[in-house]
């Protein structure tokens, strides 16, 4: 799935919004993760190669944002259950397995 760039430009700042309102910083989330500041800020950019590592922080953060007891901000082009999308790994992305390395 490919997005446009005003799918790409909504999805990064949908990110950002459920960052900041999770309360964490971004060596926490890296942490939780188990993966680098560097590929954060990949997918926070969402120039990461995989499909699957910007859902499981998409997932993560509403997750922590719920936790903070808040409301997550809506994810417009990452919407609905990403089971039913045929060309994501949802095993993957429910066991939040990254992709190794930086990309």
């Amino acid at each position: 799935m490919t997005l446009n760039p005003k799918q790409l430009d909504m999805t990064r700042h949908e990110l950002q919004q459920n960052f900041e309102l999770s309360g964490l910083t971004k060596k926490q989330v890296a942490t939780d993760l188990n993966i680098s500041e560097i590929k954060l800020d990949h997918l926070f950019n969402l120039n990461q190669q995989s499909l699957d590592d910007p859902w499981i922080l998409r997932n993560y953060l509403i997750e922590k944002v719920q936790e903070a007891g808040k409301e997550p901000v809506p994810f417009s082009a990452m919407g609905g259950d990403w089971h039913r999308h045929w060309f994501l790994n949802s095993e993957a992305i429910d066991a939040r397995q990254m992709t190794p390395g930086d990309n």
